[in-house]
């Protein structure tokens, strides 16, 4: 089923038509989610919320426009909502942001999500977005409801940010001999 279609079912009050959606969406919102928050049973009590708030309001969303980025804005908020009321502490040490990719060892990957988790929660999320999902500068304008030049501008900074620690881990396993 189409995501306008079942949109359509949903402003009709067809629970499986949302049903749909949330099984289309889900795995992707949670990503996203743990992305912002940093753990996972946050992460998904953020993206049930956001869907309930999804289904609230489907009767103001335009199917002309594409349903997970009208989704991602409600799940940003809840997930920021999340982080507001619990200030994160220690909270990402187990969480694994980057799923094993080919052509990416597990020393690599480790060294990845080490270095994403010490980025602020804005630079970890656009470097998320960008990188893990492959979004254009205009869709990340759009997404996270900010201008093209603040993405690029926040972009460039969590680059740098996260390539500074990159290295520092490089230069600490050289250091050892690793």
């Amino acid at each position: 089923m189409e995501d306008a279609a079942a949109i359509d079912k949903c402003k009709q009050g067809d629970y499986e038509a949302f049903a749909h959606l949330v099984r289309r969406y889900q795995q992707q919102a949670i990503g996203h989610a743990v992305a912002i928050v940093g753990d996972r049973g946050d992460a998904q009590d953020a993206v049930q919320d956001a869907f309930i708030d999804a289904y609230k309001a489907i009767g103001t969303f335009e199917t002309s426009r594409p349903f997970y980025p009208w989704f991602y804005v409600l799940l940003r908020n809840r997930c920021f909502k999340s982080t507001a009321k619990k200030r994160q502490t220690d909270v990402l040490d187990d969480v694994e942001i980057v799923a094993p990719v080919a052509g990416l060892s597990n020393a690599e990957r480790l060294d990845l999500n080490a270095a994403l988790k010490t980025l602020s929660n804005d630079h970890r999320e656009i470097v998320t977005l960008k990188y893990l999902d492959d979004l254009s500068y205009e869709e990340l304008a759009e997404r996270l409801q900010i201008s093209k030049g603040t993405v690029m501008s926040r972009l460039f900074h969590a680059r740098k940010q996260l390539l500074k620690r990159l290295t520092r881990v490089i230069d600490q396993q050289n250091w050892r001999g690793v």
